[in-house]
């Protein structure tokens, strides 16, 4: 087992990371920008290294840096967490190569799968189930047209090397898609560099179910079921819940054990998620993560499995502690994401926090770096808090939450607590019979 490790992020997901690592005796390095002297992490770290200024370039995407800090620090392994260089082929390269354990998969999967194109292709290959589409990128105008018509409209134009909704565009009818090709283009070469754009079939009400996996490269593959991810507004994840209100058993089942039959087939190794549209009773493959995710908690709440230990422990070479008749799902989880932001206008509010009181209880769990005093700084997510509440049934997991919502206080800036409120006391969310589109009508007025 690793003696220290470095974890290369910052916020929830730094602190989350080192909570794992102090429980199993592993001393913790953290990174920062000039920005997050003051962070949480950072306090609580072993050890801790200033990377650079505020600019995520200069510091949290500032690879000879990172190294530099590991080196200088005696780390044995490389913590990546979420965004930033957790996706990174390139970094999971170089940390391996300077002699560093990459907390996360191979690097040659994390490319496969972080272009979207080679993604599906690999899905299809393993035998998942994808949506109808083209096999490969656009290549010209009346190759888009012919493929419009074979695939039928409406259909998403998505940028290959895309991500959080950048690079799509819905071409309803032929006359649109000169248009929407275009457009996603644009936006994809300003975004990754990378213009590369395929199109697919436009479903129109489905649901975003994605599945947790863990893989040992060793034989070892188990799932530990879906979170609903389908409340999102422009793309962005609000809340999930787990299990999934719109799927059964059997559904569960089924989907499950064609997920593992495919990562094994991969020959895969570390944490993943992988990502389907559902609807009309079918799954279609969108993407895979290759690191942890933000919403993980609420898997763990309802498996009691510690996923980054078991992530950790995997990156060590050990086997996974557990098979899949060992996975039970007990009750239901939801996790609000909460975010500096006024909750109308959507606009950013970093600030100095005024009052911090975290709401407790019978399951309800906060991952959090706030304190009273703490700067929220300008350049980054703005993600501050995950709340995760577990009750033995769904009705009992809202009124959990909602009584967690009203104890949570936040002052000095602006937070989306009253969108979860308001998504709380909403009958759609109440009877589980939302989209990926149900939000943005709720935040419209067009949804109650």
């Amino acid at each position: 087992m690793f003696e220290k490790i470095l974890i290369a992020n910052r916020g929830e997901i730094a602190l989350r990371i080192h909570r794992a690592c102090r429980e199993m005796g592993i001393a913790t390095v953290a990174v920062h920008s000039t920005a997050d002297a003051d962070a949480m992490h950072v306090r609580l770290a072993d050890e801790s290294v200033c990377i650079g200024p505020p600019a995520a370039r200069d510091s949290y995407l500032n690879m000879p840096a990172i190294l530099s800090a590991a080196t200088i620090t005696g780390a044995d392994a490389i913590h990546p967490g979420l965004g930033f260089l957790a996706e990174n082929a390139a970094f999971a390269e170089m940390v391996e190569e300077h002699g560093f354990t990459f907390i996360g998969p191979s690097p040659d999967h994390i490319r496969m799968m972080g272009d979207k194109i080679q993604a599906k292709r690999a899905a299809r290959e393993v035998g998942l189930p994808c949506v109808p589409g083209s096999e490969g990128a656009v290549l010209g105008d009346e190759a888009a047209l012919k493929l419009g018509r074979e695939i039928g409209y409406p259909v998403l134009v998505k940028a290959s090397g895309g991500g959080g909704g950048r690079g799509m565009q819905v071409a309803r009818a032929e006359n649109e898609l000169h248009r929407a090709i275009a457009t996603a283009r644009a936006e994809a070469k300003s975004a990754f560099g990378n213009d590369t754009v395929y199109l697919e079939k436009y479903l129109d009400r489905p649901r975003h179910i994605e599945l947790q996996i863990v893989a040992d490269g060793q034989g070892g593959v188990v799932h530990l079921g879906e979170r609903d991810c389908s409340l999102q507004r422009r793309h962005q994840k609000v809340l999930e819940e787990a299990p999934s209100p719109s799927l059964n058993a059997a559904a569960r089942d089924r989907i499950g054990a064609r997920v593992v039959e495919a990562i094994h087939k991969l020959g895969y190794r570390s944490l993943g998620t992988i990502e389907f549209l559902y609807q009309d009773g079918e799954f279609y493959f969108i993407e895979m993560n290759t690191r942890l995710q933000v919403e993980h908690p609420i898997t763990e709440e309802i498996t009691g499995i510690d996923l980054v230990r078991e992530q950790i422990r995997i990156a060590s070479g050990a086997k996974l502690s557990f098979a899949q008749e060992d996975v039970r799902f007990e009750g239901h989880a939801i996790e609000c994401r909460i975010n500096a932001e006024h909750p109308e206008t959507f606009r950013p509010s970093p600030g100095t926090i005024t009052n911090y009181h975290a709401p407790g209880g019978p399951g309800v769990r906060i991952d959090s770096p706030l304190y009273a005093g703490y700067k929220v700084p300008p350049f980054y997510d703005s993600l501050i808090a995950k709340l995760i509440v577990h009750g033995r049934t769904r009705n009992e997991c809202m009124m959990r939450l909602r009584r967690a919502l009203d104890e949570c206080v936040i002052e000095g800036i602006d937070t989306n607590i009253a969108l979860h409120r308001r998504v709380l006391a909403a009958p759609g969310f109440i009877d589980g019979l939302y989209d990926i589109h149900w939000l943005e009508e709720l935040v419209g007025g067009k949804k109650g």
